[in-house]
């Protein structure tokens, strides 16, 4: 029997809540609950509890993996909106969380600033988890290590390449979580957006602690040369729809396709995977991309047998069922 893993009481916000080790054993124990979940058993670990998902930014991955997540374990689920409460207009954040805190068991935020689910976590009082800030996305990037360990068996000595909008939010998490588990970490993206100087030394940091490495590069068929992961993201992040044409002309360059995926040197040999977070701009099937074509990745790449994206999709069902438990309850142990 592992041991437990006791994060009781905990919140999530940021992967630097987390020791390297206590992230990884959150991998594992997604690993076993995964294989419960395909064996068709339900655990009642999280009976009779309540959670709060509050939602400043729409979803689809965060709302679907908190709610399912929930209900597999016995818990019911809130949906909380921009226009169904109050938080931060009438009342405020402060207010919210005292009051959600003395209802709720656990409280989920997806919006804009880092500074809310921080606020949210000092006065609820109870487990907050961060689904997504303008800064942060601590849970998407559990859900892509885990994706690259089910592939690969193992992290260290791997490089993975981020490559697009090098200051967004999935890339900061993605960096530091990579450089938390050994895995040597490269940032391509044009000089005009990249990572803040902050974020790389806590990466560089965190990377030091494992003998791996984390750098920055504007050149893509260069930063792919080796590459076990090519990853990327949408090039215009919720709340930055104005800067569309200027990241469109910036980005261009930067997409994902055959000719780079073949850079890597790996294709051939089954050793490299294509991610991304979703949603997707890789046909014609959207209202910009009706219009435009693929932008970040194009469809013969998205659709490959190597594009890993939906079994990222789908572990962010079970790295999320993992911090609840962990945070929620007095532990879970397994074979």
């Amino acid at each position: 029997m592992k041991p437990k893993l006791n994060l009781k009481g905990r919140n999530l916000l940021s992967l630097r809540d987390l020791a390297d080790p206590e992230m990884l054993a959150l991998l594992d124990l997604a690993d076993h609950l995964k294989c419960e979940k395909a064996l068709g058993i339900r655990g009642n670990r999280l009976a009779r509890m309540s959670i709060a998902l509050i939602f400043e930014k729409a979803s689809t991955r965060t709302r679907s993996a908190f709610t399912v997540a929930a209900v597999d374990e016995g818990a019911s689920v809130e949906y909380l909106g921009a226009h169904d409460i109050h938080f931060g207009k009438k009342e405020s954040i402060k207010d919210s969380a005292r009051v959600l805190g003395r209802m709720y068991d656990g409280i989920q935020f997806r919006g804009f600033k880092q500074q809310t689910v921080e606020t949210l976590a000092e006065f609820a009082g109870v487990p907050v988890w961060n689904g997504l800030t303008d800064s942060e996305h601590p849970t998407q990037a559990l859900a892509d290590l885990m994706t690259i360990r089910e592939y690969f068996h193992n992290l260290k000595g791997l490089k993975t390449v981020y490559i697009g909008d090098g200051r967004n939010n999935v890339c900061s998490s993605l960096m530091l979580i990579c450089a938390m588990a050994g895995v040597d970490f490269v940032d391509c993206t044009p000089p005009e957006l990249v990572p803040e100087a902050a974020a790389l030394d806590q990466a560089r940091a965190a990377a030091g602690r494992h003998g791996s490495s984390v750098s920055v590069c504007h050149d893509p068929m260069e930063a792919v040369r080796g590459a076990n992961v090519v990853y990327t993201d949408v090039w215009v992040s919720m709340g930055e729809e104005k800067q569309f044409d200027e990241r469109l002309r910036l980005l261009m360059p930067y997409q994902v396709n055959l000719p780079l995926m073949r850079r890597t040197g790996n294709l051939e040999n089954d050793s490299v995977i294509f991610m991304h977070c979703l949603p997707a701009f890789h046909n014609h099937d959207t209202e910009v991309t009706r219009e435009l074509g693929a932008l970040e990745v194009t469809d013969e790449v998205f659709e490959a047998s190597y594009s890993k994206v939906f079994d990222q999709a789908e572990n962010r069902l079970h790295t999320i069922k993992a911090v609840m438990l962990a945070t929620l309850t007095d532990g879970v142990g397994y074979e």
